[in-house]
């Protein structure tokens, strides 16, 4: 199973769309390792430089409908080439959300509450999360401040998760 932690990348808005999060001029790219430099470059956020911003993170936290648009699945795989395996937000894309446990990656829905908690705790700060997928827990801490949040995962969803994606999943049971 994948690693699930890392520094987080919080960003503060909803609807980013695959478009943003990879360009479509990149689709005919059949490498993941092709997307890595193009992630999130269509992205225009206030403060955001992703040359700057992405280099180390492997967790984003961002707003509701993330993943919203086309069903790419090359979005996931921009955000895998680039060390980010878990993407947390209110809500995702139908397609967008099954694209990452197909690929073996944890995207995970947080009550918008909670989300506005963890912009204004730690969105300011060198923040890292981990998630622990068999206690269903993701752990953020910066600045001697650390918070335990559940979440809950389908059963089946937590089954690619754990073998690693789809294919993964298929070969060790078909």
């Amino acid at each position: 199973m994948k690693d699930f932690s890392g520094k987080v990348l919080f960003l503060n808005r909803a609807d980013i769309n695959t478009d943003e999060i990879i360009p479509a001029k990149y689709l005919t790219e059949i490498e993941r390792q092709a997307l890595k430099p193009h992630l999130l470059e269509g992205l225009t956020l206030e403060g955001f430089e992703p040359k700057r911003d992405i280099p180390g993170r492997r967790v984003v936290v961002a707003g509701a409908n993330f993943g919203c648009g086309s069903s790419r699945e090359h979005a996931p795989w921009a955000l895998e080439a680039n060390g980010i395996r878990l993407v947390i937000a209110e809500s995702f894309a139908r397609i967008f959300r099954q694209n990452m446990f197909n690929c073996g990656l944890l995207a995970v829905e947080l009550p918008a509450g909670t989300l506005a908690r963890l912009f204004k705790e730690f969105s300011h700060q060198d923040a890292h999360a981990a998630a622990d997928v068999g206690r269903s827990v993701i752990e953020f801490r910066a600045g001697g401040h650390a918070e335990q949040i559940p979440f809950t995962l389908a059963d089946f969803d937590r089954a690619l998760v754990e073998a690693g994606g789809w294919l993964a999943y298929a070969d060790n049971r078909y």
